[in-house]
């Protein structure tokens, strides 16, 4: 279904962009003293694409919900379960992921504000689209 592989490849698009933006303000207001940022344009970028891809993320979501009132069976169809369980097996891994890296750094002793707040960055947002999807499985699910 080519509107369920629009709307994750959309989300995939939209997450990376949100987290690198996010990334960058941290950069931003949390410098590092031995790296001095002044290249704006990975904010501008991960500014354009939100403003662009979001948006079809949005409108394709909300176009596959109303199709799936309207014509129930296609909440069964094969490539949407397998994207919706891809995404949210991504997310977990990447929050697992996450969380060892997290782990490791606190071991080391090398945690940093930056560091804390990129890893609550990719965790909150892996958790969001890990919940929202977890959310709809359950609100369509089938015997």
């Amino acid at each position: 279904m080519f509107q369920q592989l629009l709307a994750i490849i959309a989300l995939y698009i939209s997450a990376a962009s949100f987290i690198v933006l996010l990334f960058n303000y941290i950069n931003y207001f949390f410098p590092d003293a031995l790296h001095q940022f002044g290249d704006f344009s990975a904010i501008r970028w991960a500014i354009a694409t939100l403003i662009i891809v979001f948006p079809v993320y949005a409108l394709m979501t909300w176009y596959l919900n109303r199709a799936y009132r309207r014509t129930p069976e296609l909440v069964n169809l094969r490539t949407r379960k397998w994207l919706v369980y891809l995404t949210m097996f991504l997310a977990a891994a990447i929050m697992i992921g996450d969380l060892v890296t997290l782990i490791f750094n606190f071991l080391s002793g090398e945690l940093t504000t930056r560091f804390i707040l990129k890893a609550l960055v990719v965790l909150l947002v892996m958790a969001a689209i890990f919940v929202y999807y977890l959310w709809e499985v359950r609100r369509y699910k089938t015997d």
